[in-house]
């Protein structure tokens, strides 16, 4: 169990007020600045920021555990899944078309329906998990409507002498007989750098209260080599290569009804997927300022089959390859000491052609029916951002310009398919402005006002085939970007007294892009799905979290309080009724003593109200209410400190839904005739070890 990792707090006047602590791996120096790199594009202080953002611990979980996991019972968070491997950050609501999710700074970009994005990174060589969020096309481009994820690897740092030093991991779970291990090296001198590092997971189907969760394991290998170069002083080359392989993996949510009796059910699985990235680099100073780029192409491998239950066969197969290659520059030019202008420009462009195939009914003819050929899309940004330093508080402003196409040789198959009408070109506008004044490191409070962009990806534009969530899809190539207004205000404080964080927003977005149920059958007697945009939704929330420590006030010193609160309320304006899947609101407590050395607990409560506010006219009745809950959590440890030739050596036992409580998320899905609940009881001994 980990308690809360960075929250955004209640009310200044609960007493101090709050955010999370990050896995509370050691007693937190409250007086030392917790910086991020993806709020500004350099590291900056969040006090300096006036944005809401998030620092998650990846060790705060398990080494077998999905990057999603951490999201969970964060504040302006959630997670939607599809299983046990597809775990998937939402921030504020927008799920993941709507955020830009990245390693080390390179977006992650697929186009497949099922599975997580987040879940392409292992969280043992993971270093820091940044979230900023809000719009943030500025920076990121495309997608950031609700904000962006950066899953930071140790970097290549250069040392004055050789050294060498790393870590490990390794963890076992009782509920899903898991057992994960991971490590990392770093090597270094002056002039060279070489990080290296893996992981290896496996997980079985994991229990439930009403029993095992058939097809919910899967095995997962993960490798990382970073090499820094120093070409002079101030001037570095880097190379970073990256690659996970998953296997087995399926999605049990993802159950229907064939459409043929014969065929029973049919659920997605993957029996191979792969994520690969090759980026080089530079980093120097020129002239005045620093000069960082980069060169990369990451490709996004999947095989997707679809079983039948009823013929024991896969009925459905599709490789498929995403591979996009992309450029990113930008240039810090300092205007004085307290003023910095950010220059910069990036392209992408990702292409995919998923060759579909399929038993014609019982018989076995096999058909060809992808969905589109030869997608592509490509993107094109510049942008400036200025901040400016005076007494008291902090100016950032920002603007940038995109433009992004799309094309397709064929959209769709068979007598349907079409060649006609299927480029597009948008050009967008994307702003910020915002302000933080730093009355005391307590009070800080801040205002952002904003507007991203997304544009339509390759299956919203081409796809006219069936997914598996039982619907027959219909693509709309000439589908307007969403763009998107946000207010919010805030305030965040970190002392010796504790660390808050509280923000509330407001976010208007106008053509929201969503498939839409329209109640018609396609004539294989699937219901279908529509991809549009809807006139305007709108998002408004409160999200707040605090770390409180009470040394002093019990006995033993080093214990602390934490919490945190998310609500959260979508209306899609144009049918008068709830936006589609909605979080819950929720709140977590949790208490516990984290002393530097020796034994260490944390308890932590999460209460989740129940979500009965669904969106039934856009869904045909198919978004189902969720009930209320709470689960409580336990964690357990001793830290030894230098032991056995190791800087620092932890063991630790995590003990997951206390009381075995049965319980649904609200943003997982479902199958037919059935609930995917989540986990049961169950227990994570680990092992953490640095040299």
């Amino acid at each position: 169990m980990r308690p809360s990792t960075t929250l955004a707090p209640l009310a200044l006047g609960v007493a101090t007020a709050i955010s999370p602590l990050a896995g509370a791996e050691t007693t937190p120096d409250y007086a030392l600045p917790s910086l991020t790199v993806t709020a500004k594009g350099y590291a900056a202080d969040e006090l300096d920021t006036p944005k809401a953002t998030l620092r998650l611990d990846p060790e705060s979980a398990a080494v077998a555990e999905s990057v999603g996991s951490l999201f969970r019972g964060q504040p302006g968070t959630a997670v939607y899944s599809d299983g046990a491997w597809g775990q998937n950050p939402v921030l504020r609501g927008l799920k993941k078309e709507s955020i830009v999710l990245q390693v080390d700074g390179v977006r992650v970009n697929s186009a497949q329906p099922a599975g997580a994005l987040a879940s392409f990174a292992s969280l043992g060589l993971l270093d820091s998990v940044e979230v900023v969020k809000g719009p943030g096309s500025v920076l990121h481009g495309s997608g950031a409507l609700g904000g962006a994820v950066n899953l930071r690897t140790p970097d290549a740092e250069f040392t004055p002498e050789p050294s060498i030093n790393g870590r490990f991991a390794t963890s076992a779970g009782s509920v899903d007989e898991s057992l994960g291990g991971g490590a990392v090296v770093q090597l270094a001198n002056r002039d060279h750098a070489l990080v290296l590092g893996g992981t290896a997971r496996d997980v079985s189907d994991y229990d439930t209260p009403e029993g095992r969760v058939d097809n919910s394991g899967f095995e997962s290998g993960a490798f990382l080599l970073k090499y820094a170069f120093r070409l002079a002083d101030d001037h570095r080359l880097t190379l970073n290569v990256q690659n996970q392989e998953d296997r087995d993996v399926w999605y049990p949510g993802s159950r229907k009804l064939a459409p043929a009796a014969p065929l029973g059910t049919l659920t997605i699985h993957s029996p191979r997927q792969q994520r690969e990235l090759y980026e080089v680099g530079y980093e120097g100073k020129v002239g005045p300022g620093t000069l960082e780029a980069s060169l990369y192409r990451q490709e996004m491998y999947r095989e997707i089959r679809a079983w039948s239950s009823g013929l024991e066969r896969n009925q459905v197969w599709n490789d498929v390859t995403f591979t996009t290659d992309g450029i990113r520059t930008q240039y810090r030019l300092p205007l004085g000491e307290r003023h910095l202008l950010t220059l910069g420009a990036e392209a992408w462009e990702m292409s995919g052609d998923p060759q579909r195939f399929s038993y014609r009914g019982m018989s076995d003819d096999v058909v060809a029916n992808s969905p589109f050929r030869d997608g592509e899309i490509e993107s094109r940004g510049l942008f400036v951002q200025d901040e400016v330093l005076f007494d008291d508080w902090t100016l950032l402003a920002g603007a940038r310009y995109d433009s992004t196409s799309g094309d397709a040789a064929i959209k769709g198959n068979g007598a349907n398919a079409t060649r006609d009408g299927l480029d597009d070109t948008s050009d967008t506008l994307s702003w910020s402005l915002g302000a933080i004044y730093n009355v005391s490191p307590l009070v800080n409070p801040y205002v952002s006002l904003g507007s991203a962009y997304r544009a339509p990806d390759m299956r919203e534009r081409f796809e006219d085939a069936t997914r598996g969530d039982g619907y027959y899809h219909i693509g709309n190539p000439q589908l307007d970007p969403e763009r998107s207004t946000s207010l919010e205000i805030g305030l965040k404080g970190r002392s010796e007294r504790g660390e808050y964080r509280l923000a509330a927003f407001h976010t208007r977005i106008d053509d929201y892009i969503a498939g839409r149920v329209t109640g018609d059958i396609n004539p294989q007697g699937l219901p279908i799905k529509r991809t549009e945009n809807l006139d305007r939704v709108e998002i408004q929330g409160v999200e707040a979290g605090f770390t409180l420590p009470l040394d002093g006030q019990l006995a033993g010193g080093h214990w602390q309080l934490d919490g945190s609160l998310t609500w959260l309320r979508g209306t899609n304006e144009q049918d008068d009724e709830p936006l589609y899947q909605m979080p819950a609101p929720e709140a977590t407590l949790g208490i516990g003593q984290q002393p530097p050395s020796g034994f260490h607990w944390h308890a932590q409560l999460r209460a989740v109200d129940g979500q009965d506010r669904t969106a039934d006219t856009f869904s045909g009745g198919t978004e189902r209410a969720t009930s209320g809950y709470a689960t409580a959590d336990l964690g357990l440890g001793w830290r030894f400190g230098e032991t056995a030739g190791l800087s620092s050596l932890e063991v630790g036992l995590d003990v997951n839904n206390l009381f075995d409580r049965g319980y649904r998320e609200h943003l997982t899905d479902q199958p037919v005739n059935g609930e995917l609940l989540a986990p049961g009881f169950g227990m994570v001994a680990t092992l953490r070890g640095r040299f």
